[in-house]
């Protein structure tokens, strides 16, 4: 499960699931063993982490919007990845 960026204790990944579980462009978000799935709208599909937390990953998704979009168009073409920088 390839790793988008981390920051604050935030893992962001983005993989694609067999079965396609959650259809919707979406990231999966780690922070201190919880896990929240969001879509590229910002729409909670499981999952919560810590709302300080949620506050920083949506901010990122924002500012990283065009990078997660093409990352996920990659996804679906079967491409590698890129990384996005990490919030500061």
């Amino acid at each position: 499960m390839p790793t988008l960026s981390v920051f604050f204790g935030i893992i962001v990944r983005m993989y694609r699931e067999k079965g396609g579980k959650h259809a919707k462009p979406h990231i999966h978000a780690e922070y201190s063993g919880s896990e929240v799935v969001v879509t590229l709208d910002g729409e909670v599909l499981a999952g919560k982490i810590p709302k300080s937390k949620m506050k920083l990953l949506y901010a990122w998704m924002e500012i990283h919007r065009d990078d997660l979009e093409a990352n996920w168009s990659l996804l679906l073409n079967g491409e590698q990845q890129f990384r996005i920088d990490p919030l500061r």
